[in-house]
């Protein structure tokens, strides 16, 4: 008993990684444009495919191949394939940003709500004219030798997974709070007016935003395809996944986002070990009920500060 539940903390924790991505790419665009990407998961499948595209040109197969076949992509193909994703789905967010949010942004309405799910849709079409709708086997860049620690089984892509989001997340938050562009985006967040008088380039701030979290969804995409196959479906539930999580740890606050993101990839391994069928209840319920006392978020600011 006690090495399946250390098996399932394991899987959730690495699964929670990816979800924690997600749920930062969220609080990245909410903190700094108070807008959302309301196509993320769409994101997360775009990132797999594009990285999963580039492994296929460097291995001299077409871009539109739909199995790897007797090819085992090395390290070096693996990070140009990372960069190669890394880079378009920045580019990918900077075009969601200046055609989709941009126009929109400030007026009253939320027709920017309709233009980032069109975008979204509009990837998936376009990813199901190349490769259509069967999800691909993609090799992981660690191999697929299970890993014991504590007599538990544990593939190396899991692994791989979970340090990636420890290190990125850790990353960014050192890029907060020690630098100039993350007090740049700090100061948007509070008052993108102000900022503005101040000197500061909001506008490419809030471009910077969307690339960054269009490229963390990308990287969670190029990670979990090894774990559970890259497909243009795949995006819908780790997008609302993520959301889930950012939304019980604050959407303002991009450390609760990443906590929210981990605890709900553990609480969904957990239940899946016991009742599978039960897992999405018991996400969904965890989220209405922190809601329900905390509208803001376990780790977000109160809508009305006590005097």
């Amino acid at each position: 008993m006690t090495e399946a539940l250390l098996q399932a903390v394991l899987s959730g924790l690495a699964v929670g990684g990816a979800y924690a991505l997600v749920a930062l790419g969220f609080s990245i665009t909410f903190t700094t444009t108070k807008t959302l990407n309301f196509s993320h998961g769409e994101f997360v499948s775009a990132g797999a495919f594009i990285g999963m595209s580039a492994l296929f040109l460097v291995l001299g197969l077409p871009v539109s191949s739909t199995s790897f076949g007797a090819a085992q992509p090395g390290a070096s193909a693996q990070l140009l394939a990372l960069a190669g994703a890394l880079g378009v789905m920045g580019l990918l967010g900077w075009l969601l940003y200046m055609v989709g949010v941009r126009p929109f942004a400030g007026r009253p309405g939320m027709a920017w709500v309709m233009s980032t799910l069109g975008f979204g849709v509009i990837l998936q079409s376009i990813g199901l004219a190349i490769w259509g709708p069967k999800p691909v086997v993609v090799p992981g860049p660690v191999g697929d030798s299970v890993i014991r620690i504590l007599g538990v089984g544990v593939r190396p892509q899991e692994l791989l997974t979970l340090g990636v989001a420890v290190v990125v997340m850790l990353g960014f938050d050192w890029v907060m709070n020690r630098t100039m562009v993350g007090k740049a985006m700090r100061a948007v967040a509070a008052n993108g007016n102000v900022a503005s008088l101040m000197g500061i380039n909001t506008q490419a701030v809030m471009i910077g935003a969307f690339v960054a979290s269009s490229a963390l969804a990308g990287l969670s995409g190029f990670l979990l395809a090894p774990i559970a196959q890259a497909s243009l479906f795949m995006g819908l539930t780790v997008g609302l996944k993520g959301f889930s999580g950012a939304m019980i740890g604050g959407l303002g606050n991009p450390r609760g986002c990443v906590i929210g993101g981990f605890a709900l990839g553990v609480l969904e391994s957990l239940v899946n070990l016991w009742q599978a069928q039960w897992r999405e209840v018991a996400v969904f319920a965890l989220v209405i009920l922190v809601l329900a006392f905390r509208p803001t978020g376990l780790f977000g600011k109160p809508l009305v500060e006590k005097v």
